[in-house]
């Protein structure tokens, strides 16, 4: 495998980063996970866009513009022959200091890997997903702000570890004011009489790629989308509740906490929604 680091392709082997890089030490850094399909790199423009918000809000000097980030993307992509894959962006803040410093790191590291990903097995999609709600609560938006894809992702970490205790793959995580954010590595939806319901971005939710495409292709079926603050309550008496995520992409929920949801199976409008995210994902996209 090819690796893209610090403006060249090395080996594997040979991609590596200092150990004083702040990315390490501190998790200071921001990444993106982007998907390839069909030999096209799926809303790759987004994703960078996405990527350099992140930065600025964490006062990080990305040292690529945002064309040159993406032809490496693609490249990475040509390199190690992917046409359907997982691409892991990343930007550090570079070597430093043993402090906190961050005007002391020397220069910010890009790395680009471009490999294959399958986060969830087939059946998941067949047969929906049962998750648990965790203690852990997300980061309130004052501390580290959800919407910042940063290195720093040991809340989410914390909540998979409580959701794999409870036998699960995948968790609901609430905000301080007890509403329901998101999940550790997905935003959550949820159907009821006919109106597609998620958590504001408000709320602790991470602006997802995926949550925005989702939202689309359910308006083009005709469907209501909503925003509103959601409680486990509604999500227990919830007629689908589904997931969404660059690398899970559109995930059926069957039972929260215990609690069936609608029928127990994945439900008409989820399906629907695969089935139209697939056509979409193989169609789309910059060309590698």
């Amino acid at each position: 495998m090819k690796v893209f680091v610090d403006g060249k392709f090395v080996d594997e082997k040979k991609a590596v980063v200092s150990v004083f890089d702040h990315g390490l030490l501190y998790g200071d850094g921001v990444f993106e996970g982007i998907r390839a399909y069909n030999g096209r790199v799926f809303k790759l423009s987004e994703h960078v866009d996405r990527l350099f918000y992140s930065a600025k809000a964490i006062l990080l000097k990305i040292p690529m513009s945002h064309r040159a980030i993406c032809a490496a993307v693609r490249e990475a992509c040509k390199r190690n022959k992917i046409r359907d894959g997982y691409i892991r962006l990343v930007v550090t803040r570079g070597a430093g200091t043993l402090g906190l410093d961050p005007n002391r790191c020397s220069k910010p590291q890009v790395i680009i890997i471009a490999d294959k990903i399958q986060l969830y097995p087939e059946t998941f999609y067949k047969k929906g997903l049962e998750i648990v709600t965790v203690p852990t609560t997300r980061n309130h938006t004052n501390a580290v702000n959800p919407a910042i894809k940063s290195l720093n992702y040991l809340n989410n970490i914390l909540a998979k570890i409580e959701a794999i205790n409870a036998g699960c793959v995948e968790a609901i995580m609430l905000n301080s004011q007890g509403f329901v954010a998101e999940c550790t590595g997905d935003n959550v939806f949820m159907l009821k009489g006919g109106q597609l319901l998620t958590p504001p971005l408000a709320a602790g939710a991470l602006y997802g790629i995926t949550r925005g495409v989702a939202i689309e292709l359910a308006k083009s079926l005709g469907v209501e989308v909503a925003e509103p603050n959601l409680t486990r309550y509604d999500l227990y008496n919830a007629d689908e509740v589904f997931i969404t995520g660059t690398a899970a992409e559109v995930v059926p929920v069957v039972k929260i906490d215990g609690r069936q949801i609608g029928s127990g199976k994945p439900g008409k409008l989820t399906k629907n929604l695969i089935k139209a995210y697939q056509n979409l994902t193989n169609s789309t996209g910059e060309a590698i």
